[in-house]
């Protein structure tokens, strides 16, 4: 080929990426080959022959799309861009009969949004094929012959083609992904900045590998095997000028190196996760991929993760779950604060790379990066974090007794004070579901209740002023030094977060543990669940009140509204009451209900559970037909199923009139609530007999934190 020829077939390549990717992605172009590189944000241009364009998307670990540059030029109205189209000979790149598809994006003052400059494109193309031959493109938005790109920024517009077809980390081994999935390419990077390695003999661990795709990418590069091997087309395929010659010729080059890597690189990848489908996923995506002899997977929490057998060295990487909503944070900082012991305890001597969307969860970790880098998924910013772990240092303490600061001592001793205080009063009631802390010490604002024999740790959102790791080191002491007093496993263990909740966040699930255990009080058997939702279904403070009712309740008929998941009613029904109605807007708290009363063995024919917002069902009863009414509403509530929304400062007397009404003359009516603040409207409700007795439904446990609740007696005068 002259010097002529071969700078004729010289063509002008832009590779896409994801932001943070571009000096990766450079140094890789130049590896494939392509000359006169050039970085840009979140792509790299280059040059070469035909053949380059398509080994960069034959073996591309980085980049997105490739882009084939027809044209730049100068462009400021509609008129001029459609020229500009014009000017390129598009029978070359487009059969009269074929379909396209044309991606634009950028505006000028006078092109102002995206479609409008991809139809004029559009225009532009189908114009000069139907004006040469008579025949019309047509659009194919999802697989087209031709995917022509329009990029337009100050005042230049750039055409290009399309090789790739579909993004390019999409590689075609993966059929099924987690809830939050890498993107191959982003696995790629993390993997390269982390030092790993074509032909490299080395062991890899991701404690928490969802769909495996940073263990597929691992051993795509350690056997040299070419991503775009799994994919079945490519965008230029269908190009009149594809050149099949020279597209077997690297294909059959890259089965080759596939082979030899398959049969000459020791690799050992292991990796492990917790949730069971998300497990099956990952081991058909490593069937897809043929890589079933290199890559182990099992099932098991990260604390079961241990150091494969006879490996000094090797790289631990991960990319661990991250969270949006309020009350992850605290979670998500235990989980990162158990990598950082699981890396010093069994993995001293390895390398370590954490990908995380949240880099104050690295904190935690008690490790110190040597380098970190931001990198993209998509729109998320992510920073990658690199460690070289150094083996724990060995602490004087008992065997599998955990060392507790200062403070956190403090915390146990008042702990051991409370328990010792209230241990009497448990044992002559009989009771195994008690609050032991209450925020008794600012620095520790958490509330600790036992559960038979769990205990859940309620964590109170801190002020947006608190450093996070800080309240993160309370709690993590705070869980710590209950673990120790009440000589608790960590799975005996449950953590949340209080926050105020909004709409119908208190009836929504938020875990799905389906771990429901059976409490006693008073003679009465109750379910609870620690894990899933908001409160358990046993809220302690009214157990003074439940006590009343079930002392009360022999031949009443018993009305509980509001009943959420109807304890009150079980104590009505085991106290001898001839009937009960319980009335709730929640299908999952009434189930919760008939559960209760089903363990207590009573008849369901006298029990009445009704699904309906309170306020329509009480204007809807007329007849005085209740001896014993509870009613505990909620504070605030907009559930959609409700007419308007409920505010207990402003509604209650509403309320209690209501409930009244069905009262009969001899009955009483137990109102109770827990806004801080409420004040009950005494003059509006003149017609009552009406007594606060707050005090006398606070039992021990309760005493310090008076305002938990207000509670009245109403009766008729």
């Amino acid at each position: 080929m002259t010097t002529e020829n071969r700078n004729a077939d010289i063509k002008q390549y832009f590779v896409t990426c994801p932001k943070g990717m571009e000096q990766l992605l450079a140094d890789e172009l130049t590896q494939l080959g392509g000359e006169a590189v050039r970085m840009t944000v979140a792509g790299v241009s280059c040059q070469g022959n035909t053949q380059l364009g398509y080994r960069i998307c034959l073996w591309s670990r980085l980049g997105s799309r490739v882009l084939l540059r027809l044209l730049e030029a100068p462009v400021s109205t509609a008129d001029s861009l459609y020229d500009a189209v014009q000017s390129i000979d598009w029978l070359t790149h487009l059969r009269p009969s074929g379909t396209l598809s044309v991606d634009f994006n950028g505006r000028t003052d006078d092109i102002r949004n995206t479609h409008f400059g991809a139809l004029k494109v559009k225009d532009a193309i189908v114009d000069q094929i139907r004006a040469a031959t008579g025949q019309r493109p047509e659009i194919d938005k999802q697989q087209p012959e031709l995917r022509v790109n329009v990029h337009l920024a100050r005042g230049q517009v750039a055409v290009s083609l399309d090789l790739s077809g579909d993004s390019l980390h999409r590689r075609g081994y993966r059929a099924k992904t987690g809830e939050a999935p890498m993107k191959e390419n982003l696995a790629a990077a993390v993997l390269l900045r982390a030092g790993w390695a074509k032909g490299d003999v080395q062991v890899l661990v991701d404690p928490m590998c969802g769909s495996a795709t940073l263990l597929t990418e691992a051993a795509l590069i350690s056997l040299d095997i070419a991503p775009g091997l799994y994919r079945q087309r490519f965008g230029f395929m269908r190009w009149p000028d594809f050149d099949r010659q020279a597209w077997q010729l690297l294909l059959d080059e890259a089965l080759a190196r596939a082979e030899q890597g398959r049969a000459s690189v020791s690799l050992r990848l292991y990796g492990s996760d917790q949730d069971p489908q998300v497990l099956a996923a990952a081991r058909d995506n490593v069937r897809r991929a043929k890589l079933e002899q290199f890559i182990q997977l099992q099932q098991g929490e990260m604390s079961q993760v241990t150091r494969p057998e006879d490996v000094e060295q090797g790289l631990l990487v991960t990319n661990p779950p991250y969270g949006e909503r309020l009350g992850e944070t605290g979670q998500l900082m235990f989980l990162y604060q158990q990598l950082g012991q699981l890396l010093r305890q069994q993995f001293f001597g390895w390398r370590a790379a954490v990908l995380t969307a949240d880099a104050s969860l690295c904190r935690v970790m008690g490790l110190k990066a040597h380098k970190d880098y931001q990198l993209f998924n998509g729109a998320l910013e992510s920073r990658l974090f690199l460690f070289e772990v150094y083996a724990e240092r060995a602490v004087s303490a008992e065997p599998g007794q955990p060392v507790l600061s200062e403070t956190a001592q403090m915390f146990a001793n008042r702990l051991q004070k409370n328990l010792k205080n209230l241990r009497r009063w448990v044992r002559q009631e009989s009771i195994e579901c008690y609050r032991l802390y209450d925020a008794d010490i600012p620095e520790y604002a958490v509330a600790v209740d036992v559960y038979g024999d769990q205990v859940l740790v309620q964590e109170y959102q801190a002020p947006g002023s608190i450093d996070p790791v800080k309240a993160f080191n309370r709690l993590s002491e705070a869980m710590a030094a209950t673990a120790v007093v009440l000589e608790k496993r960590p799975e005996q263990m449950v953590l949340k977060q209080r926050k105020r909740q909004q709409g119908t966040e208190q009836y929504q699930r938020h875990n799905d543990t389906g771990h429901f255990q059976v409490v006693a009080e008073h003679g009465c058997r109750l379910q609870v669940n620690l894990q899933d939702y908001l409160d358990t279904g046993l809220f302690l403070d009214h157990r003074p009140v439940r006590r009343q009712i079930q002392s009360l309740a022999a031949g009443q008929d018993f009305l509980n509204l509001f009943c959420y998941t109807a304890t009150a009613t079980v104590h009505a029904a085991v106290g001898g009451a001839r009937s009960t109605t319980s009335v709730d807007m929640s299908v999952t708290y009434l189930d919760w209900a008939r559960q209760n009363l089903k363990l207590n063995q009573q008849d369901m024919s006298r029990h009445q559970l009704v699904r309906e917002d309170c306020f329509k069902w009480l204007k809807r009863q007329t007849l005085p037909a209740y001896d014993l009414i509870f009613m505990d509403p909620p504070t605030f509530s907009n559930s959609k199923r409700m007419e308007g929304v409920l505010d207990v400062q402003r509604d209650h007397v509403a309320l209690i009139e209501g409930a009244m009404r069905l009262l009969r003359p001899d009955g009483l009516l137990i109102f109770s609530n827990n806004y801080r603040r409420f004040k009950l409207d005494y003059d509006a409700l003149s017609a009552y007999q009406i007594k606060d007795v707050t005090p006398q439904t606070l039992d021990p446990d309760f005493k310090r934190n008076s305002k938990i609740h207000c509670c009245f007696e109403i009766r008729h005068l």
